[in-house]
């Protein structure tokens, strides 16, 4: 199930139900242009995103530091860990190019990394080696590194979107959160009762269905639905 949410209206406005081996991308959904697209780490995909900048719109992405062909402005590998252990700002910023697998011209963005306080990135990295210990697996030290950091990229202009305002949208991810605990908690959106997609398909739309009736009516009436 893969769902667009409109943070300004406070509504789900995208709803496609494929089978497990569609991946989640940043643009399934059909650019609007003008529009600011925000994502988690999954949706750091250069050349989605560079179809979405093509069709005017915008993006805000979480980024890790080796999910991505890093590169300068002269198309060399650009060092991220390098930079962040050399910056000693709480906000740092400065432009970055994400290398396309294909032909094309990569997509110039802006690199934001906001710095943690000391108590989030020792907790941050305390979950990086039980969950690596627990797999059996060796921590990078640049994983260690980016721990440190909130790490985000984005098209948007800098003068009209300075880091701080970058950084206070990407923080507005948890109403999509509280959006999606709402369907689970108000119309009983769950597991479907049966793995057949001809049950599960319909199951599933028809609890949207509820949703997209009692959400302009929640807003218009300022409470929320039964």
């Amino acid at each position: 199930m893969h769902c667009a949410f409109d943070l300004e209206r406070e509504q789900f406005d995208f709803l496609e139900i494929t089978d497990q081996s569609e991946a989640e991308l940043i643009d399934r959904v059909p650019v609007v242009a003008g529009e600011i697209r925000i994502g988690d780490r999954a949706y750091l995909q250069a050349e989605r995103i560079a179809k979405v900048m093509a069709q005017g719109g915008d993006v805000v992405v979480r980024a890790a530091w080796k999910n991505v062909r890093w590169l300068d402005a002269s198309g060399k590998p650009f060092d991220l860990i390098g930079h962040l252990k050399s910056c000693r700002e709480e906000v740092i910023e400065t432009p970055v190019w994400l290398g396309l697998k294909k032909k094309g011209e990569p997509p110039k963005m802006r690199l934001i990394a906001l710095r943690k306080s000391e108590a989030a990135t020792q907790e941050a990295r305390r979950k990086i080696n039980k969950e690596a210990k627990a797999k059996g697996k060796q921590v990078q030290p640049e994983t260690l590194i980016a721990a440190g950091f909130v790490i985000l990229v984005t098209s948007l202009d800098q003068e009209e979107f300075p880091s701080g305002t970058v950084l206070k949208l990407y923080r507005m991810r948890w109403r999509i959160e509280l959006a999606f605990k709402r369907l689970k908690s108000l119309i009983g959106l769950r597991a479907p009762p049966a793995k057949d997609p001809r049950i599960a398909k319909p199951w599933i739309l028809a609890h949207f269905l509820i949703a997209l009736v009692t959400e302009p009516l929640s807003q218009e009436l300022g409470v929320s639905p039964p």
